[in-house]
């Protein structure tokens, strides 16, 4: 038996989260064993905050910067998307470049007043022949952020009123498989190829019919080094005690920093698959460098390149984050950064050559500031 949790819709992201309501049965962890997590944390790189990890770049960044004579022209990489897909451009308008018959349906809430905001879900839904759950998402987000599983009119309410920007609706698609597709393609040569693929393994545990998701997470060696994470995301569900045998989904934000395992899934390169991609990605003007995040239900399917949906589509700032597999060790990971980096520089100089524009740093960073102003 399986269970979909219900995830936390009333709280801000970033505020304080109340702690499951431990109990005798269901003990609260010990200071020691808090940490205990940090500790083991640290010892794995998988989980260091990534300014801690980009820095030890910083000197491939140097030499790129003088080899192509330009710090910022690795943003050039995608003309066809604002400022290469740096930060702050619009799933939607990246989703609708795509050939509509590979993407998983999606459709818009425009910001408004509540009662506005609900009626266009509602238009939405009966005008596509959808039924809940649906996935809402902030239009313009990163890393996973406000991406939420609605199960319910009234997560649905709250969740608009939470989120006021433009809301992407997409239809629930149960997988079980998701991966992170990372394509690129050098100007002028006639087909690109698949650079990794990461093999995501979404967070879920079996209930005991005794112990809360709370504790769960917690008795979990793996899970308890993403449970304020995990346990933000699950909200009041942490003090739900799931029946014996029952499998609990705990995120569906396909993301490391919220809870699912990324794996390499060199194993699923195809020569049917990377021409697939190639196929799509050639569909989208001026796109070169970046990760397609799918979802599907058949291995053997996907081998063909078939049977899969993009979810969406990231730019220049894409990882190739089959570097955070568990094996992987953190020089390895590093010289396939450096690679990644390196094509990103060697397609945006080659786009420039033949007139893409090039942004300055300034741009750059005032985008930063006004996709931080947004999201904080």
């Amino acid at each position: 038996m399986s269970s979909l949790p219900t995830l936390p819709t009333e709280m801000n992201r970033g505020s304080f989260v109340a702690a499951p309501a431990w109990s005798d049965a269901n003990p609260a962890p010990t200071l020691l064993q808090r940490l205990a997590v940090q500790v083991e944390r640290w010892s794995r790189w998988e989980f260091w905050p990534a300014w801690l990890v980009y820095a030890l770049l910083i000197p491939r960044f140097v030499r790129l910067a003088l080899r192509h004579r330009s710090a910022t022209v690795f943003a050039a990489a995608n003309p066809g998307m604002p400022l290469g897909g740096f930060v702050g451009e619009s799933k939607l308008d990246i989703l609708r470049a795509l050939p509509q018959e590979w993407i998983i349906p999606t459709d818009v809430i425009e910001p408004g007043t509540a009662s506005e905001r609900a009626a266009a879900l509602d238009r939405v839904l009966r005008s596509r022949g959808w039924n809940l759950p649906v996935v809402c998402k902030p239009d313009v987000g990163e890393r996973g952020t406000d991406v939420r599983l609605i199960r319910t009119t009234s997560e649905a309410a709250a969740y608009l009123l939470r989120v006021p920007g433009r809301v992407l609706v997409q239809p629930y698609h149960p997988g079980p498989f998701e991966a992170g597709v990372f394509y690129v393609r050098v100007p002028g040569e006639p087909c690109g190829r698949i650079f990794s693929i990461t093999d995501k393994r979404q967070p879920r545990v079996t209930g005991d019919g005794r112990s809360s998701l709370g504790t769960l997470v917690w008795n979990d060696r793996r899970l308890r080094l993403q449970s304020g994470a995990l346990l933000e995301q699950l909200g009041p569900d942490a003090d739900r005690v799931p029946a014996e045998g029952e499998r609990v989904l705990l995120s569906i934000a396909g993301n490391h920093c919220r809870g699912t395992m990324f794996l390499d899934g060199g194993a699923l390169r195809t020569d049917a698959l990377e021409r697939r991609f190639d196929e799509i990605a050639k569909a989208y003007n001026g796109f070169y460098f970046g990760r397609f995040d799918v979802r599907y239900s058949d291995e053997q399917a996907f081998a063909r390149g078939e049977g899969f949906q993009i979810v969406e589509l990231n730019g220049v700032l894409s990882e190739s984050t089959n570097i955070y597999d568990p094996s992987w060790s953190l020089w390895r990971g590093l010289r396939t950064l450096a690679e990644q980096w390196s094509l990103a520089f060697e397609i945006g100089a080659a786009n420039a050559r033949t007139g893409a524009r090039v942004p300055t740093m300034r741009q750059l960073l005032d985008a930063a500031r006004r996709h931080q102003g947004r999201t904080s």
